[in-house]
């Protein structure tokens, strides 16, 4: 069976641990590297979007990197029980046209025995702001370590 550890039941290090592991790979842009996390029949809810299984959580997270440009992002730990964990975030990307926004959400997940998520509820609003209002510059992909998170900024 394909595991991805940290498993449930959650400690606060390894929910922590779990959330910047979902960052990262969030980070990446990459839909092949942030599908693998998923259960083959994850069931999602995005905004208004309900993506399903492996095939349509990719297929989303195509369109999505194809919109939201020069994505980067920040997740928090909320809070957890089990195999459940809580997350805020926020994230910074621009459109085709230049127009950036900060992009506010709350997310709650839900993991099987193996570590894969197979719930995810996101609910996410958009604001729009200026170029030099923005607080996330760091090179694309990964966030420094010391870099500061969404408390750290005031977000």
């Amino acid at each position: 069976m394909e595991t991805k550890p940290p498993l449930p039941p959650f400690t606060i290090e390894t929910a922590r641990q779990k959330v910047r592991m979902a960052e990262d790979a969030w980070n990446s842009r990459d839909p092949d590297r942030v599908v693998q996390v998923y259960t083959a029949d994850t069931c999602w809810r995005n905004r208004a979007e309900f993506p399903q299984g492996r095939d349509g959580v990719h297929a989303f997270l195509q369109n999505k990197w194809a919109k939201e440009l020069d994505y980067r992002l920040i997740k928090e730990l909320w809070a957890f029980t089990g195999n459940r964990i809580a997350v805020r975030f926020a994230y910074e990307w621009h459109d085709d046209g230049g127009r950036w926004f900060r992009s506010y959400g709350n997310e709650n997940w839900e993991f099987n025995d193996a570590g894969l998520m197979r719930r995810r509820f996101a609910s996410i609003n958009d604001l729009p702001i200026s170029a030099e209002e923005r607080l996330f510059h760091w090179p694309l992909g990964r966030r420094p370590d010391d870099h500061l998170g969404l408390s750290g900024l005031g977000l």
